[in-house]
């Protein structure tokens, strides 16, 4: 793998046709979100598939806001989910009981029963959210059959990790907007190149070299690369704004009982205290001075 391409999402189109495409490859992004949680390998590994898709899908966001890939089981794994804000910064985090995982490997194994859910955020826009049945085994056939069922747009996705990297590949067809039957055929043409990329080659080839294995009798344009990165969006006064939303009777009892309130993000590990002066501050805040 090239390392230019490490941390990076890019947008690509076919020429004159109406099929886009999204090519991302997480390294150091991934590696830094490992760091915070050891999961064992196999959870990892989904992980990282979770963590690619969001990159790719977060090119479905026009406006700033958050888009989350998140499904949610029974099995070993109850929940796993990653975020992808439109300026492009990652975070996740998979909760479950991780002991006696030896023989389970595959999604159904690992999550039991369970539904995927995509939500879209835009800021200051309505919320929207897609939910599947996570039936198959294989998470970018569960992601396919989401586009399906929510938008009615074929849709072509490809996902492979490592110990090291996350990588993620998607195709796209947009409503037509000439021949239909024209564009049908492209579609299925650059469907069935697209199936023949492996997975080792898509966590060994460069954006540049998996696009011209499978494409390069295609007219196609590769755009200019974005940059990946872990970043959580947690903060002080965040964590001021869902204690003040307790409310104070709660929020003083707790500060009473435990005389130091420490708030832990499950995000990225970083702690929030908050003494019996900071509470009575925030419900109280001092007023400011008259002249």
């Amino acid at each position: 793998m090239n390392n230019k391409d490490n941390d990076t999402l890019q947008r690509f189109i076919f020429e004159s046709t109406d099929i886009r495409g999204e090519i991302t490859t997480l390294s150091s992004s991934y590696l830094d979100l490992l760091a915070l949680q050891k999961y064992p390998p196999q959870v990892a590994l989904l992980f990282g598939e979770f963590l690619a898709a969001a990159s790719l899908l977060s090119s479905n966001l026009k406006h700033s806001g958050m888009i989350t890939v998140q499904a949610n089981g029974n099995g070993p794994i109850k929940a796993i989910m990653a975020e992808c804000s439109q300026d492009n910064k990652l975070r996740g985090i998979v909760r479950g009981d991780f002991e006696n995982l030896a023989s389970l490997s595959t999604l159904q194994e690992l999550l039991g029963k369970a539904t995927l859910a995509i939500t879209l955020e835009p800021e200051g826009r309505e919320r929207y959210q897609g939910v599947v049945p996570l039936d198959d085994d294989n998470l970018s056939k569960c992601l396919e059959f989401y586009f399906y069922q929510s938008e009615q747009l074929p849709t072509k996705i490809k996902l492979a990790s490592n110990s090291e990297i996350a990588t993620g590949l998607f195709i796209q067809q947009l409503p037509s907007s000439g021949d239909r039957e024209e564009s049908l055929e492209d579609w299925q043409r650059v469907a069935t190149l697209f199936e023949t990329l492996s997975s080792n080659e898509q966590l060994q080839l460069s954006h540049n070299d998996q696009l011209y294995r499978l494409f390069h009798e295609q007219q196609l344009r590769l755009f200019d690369a974005k940059p990946m990165q872990f970043s959580c969006s947690c903060s002080r006064q965040r964590t001021e704004n869902a204690l003040l939303s307790l409310g104070r009777k709660e929020v003083l009892e707790l500060s009473e009982e435990q005389g130091l309130i420490m708030i832990h993000c499950q995000f990225c590990s970083q702690e929030y205290r908050f003494t019996a002066a900071d509470v009575t501050q925030l419900f109280d805040p001092p007023q400011p001075l008259l002249h």
